[in-house]
């Protein structure tokens, strides 16, 4: 037995994996990873597949990047992790400051993972309510189809059957609004008409419902996990619109689309609005370590700021603001900032758009889209398995691509070169020609 079917055989008695069908992998085997080069992955046997997902949309500058490996290293020698409640470190000062200044909001609460941050906003929401007089405050309402993770609060605010509906019993109930996905577009009507159409419809629900609602969380531009739906700016700027008309506070959940995946650092900065809360993940840390936040306003931290102990936030984990987490978020920051990150990727995109014309233009390709560095369309196919057969022919040439139904999608970590760029697209474009119709 070779390294890659030990690793694999092993992994399949002592590991329960992450959104799988476990029984799925008695006929597709896993892949054993033994290293990571760039935006490469290795396996035992030296075969390599290009990561064109990020490993989950996580990784933005290549894995074993030797910026981040240098950061976390020289933070080993200094602090691991120290508890939050009563203490503080440098990493965790300096990682907020910098995240105030890059998103206008001035105070960061610390989680583990995207589905945290969510959860630490809506509670932070409600309980502002609270604190303010308003107890009658407490509904949340969200975008369908949208995703913002699978705990118990996130998933309550998620609108994905598969996930949501075998733990419906579990959930708070909350509203949908329709979302301003571009795709849902009639004939002749531009991507801003139709985003303005869905925020009549969030306008109509706030002004019926406002009294009883605490928030609205939405996905900035792009709805990732239900099959990257994008939309137009305008919906921001009139839903930050109605959200102060109505006393109702906007969550901004950038947690696939921050830093730099929808052509600027952060999707808000687009329809120039702040949000009540920002929740970030993925790749905060570059793709290295858990690490999530939740950034506020003045205003909200203020209602908590009293005597009494049950008026503050009480809400924690084990390791929040994790010392070398923040190390690695401050490096993959540093990055950004002195190699002039936004700019390079915009140079990028073009040269990924021309590469792509060809698959674009396939007879088999529906919706073919692109928001900074996000790309994605649907294929025409027959399959009821397509998704699953996309998967296995990517992996045969090299590739690490993961359709969501119907919908291929590109989200590259953006140390992507030309010829890496190349390689996605020609071998794509032979997939969809052989798996469409």
């Amino acid at each position: 037995m070779n390294r890659n079917q030990e690793l694999l055989s092993r992994s399949l008695a002592a590991v329960w994996h992450p959104c799988t069908q476990m029984k799925r992998h008695e006929e597709l085997p896993l892949i054993p990873i033994q290293r990571g080069q760039g935006v490469w992955l290795y396996d035992f046997d030296g075969r390599r597949y290009l990561d064109g997902v990020s490993s989950w949309w996580v990784n933005l500058f290549g894995h074993c990047n030797p910026r981040i490996n240098a950061a976390l290293k020289d933070q080993l020698e200094k602090l691991e992790h120290v508890i939050l409640a009563g203490f503080t470190h440098q990493p965790v000062v300096e990682l907020s400051e910098r995240l105030g200044k890059l998103t206008g909001l001035g105070h960061c609460f610390y989680g583990s993972d995207g589905a945290s941050a969510v959860e630490i906003a809506l509670k932070m929401s409600f309980h502002y309510w609270r604190n303010t007089g308003r107890p009658e405050k407490t509904g949340f309402v969200s975008l369908a189809h949208g995703y913002h993770g699978e705990t118990i609060g996130a998933l309550s605010v998620t609108d994905v059957a598969l996930f949501k509906d075998t733990y419906a019993p579990l959930l708070r109930q909350t509203a949908q609004v329709p979302s301003p996905d571009w795709r849902r577009a009639e004939p002749g009507e531009s991507a801003e008409a139709c985003a303005l159409r869905a925020a009549k419809a969030l306008e109509a629900y706030l002004e019926q419902h406002h009294a009883a609602t605490a928030a609205l969380i939405l996905e900035p531009l792009v709805q990732c996990a239900t099959g990257m739906a994008m939309h137009h700016p305008a919906y921001l700027n009139k839903a930050r619109e109605l959200c102060d008309r109505y006393q109702v506070h906007l969550i901004a959940d950038e947690i696939a689309v921050g830093f730099g995946r929808t052509g600027t650092l952060f999707a808000c900065e687009q329809a120039a609005v702040l949000p009540d809360f920002l929740c970030l993940s993925k790749g905060i840390s570059g793709g290295y370590l858990p690490l999530s936040v939740a950034l506020t306003t003045d205003d909200v931290y203020q209602a908590f700021y009293a005597d009494e102990t049950a008026k503050g936030f009480l809400h924690s984990h084990s390791y929040t603001g994790n010392a070398l987490a923040c190390r690695a978020a401050l490096a993959t920051l540093d990055i950004f900032e002195q190699d002039d990150v936004i700019a390079a990727n915009r140079g990028k995109a073009a040269a990924f758009d021309s590469l792509l014309a060809e698959l674009a233009a396939h007879p088999k390709v529906r919706n073919f889209r692109h928001t900074g560095m996000i790309w994605a369309f649907e294929v025409d196919s027959a399959a009821a398995d397509f998704a699953n057969r996309f998967y296995r022919a990517a992996l045969e040439r090299e590739m690490l691509l993961r359709p969501m139904g119907d919908t291929v999608y590109f989200m590259p970590p953006y140390t992507i070169d030309e010829a890496e760029m190349g390689l996605l697209a020609e071998r794509t474009l032979e997939i969809v020609a052989t798996l469409g119709g």
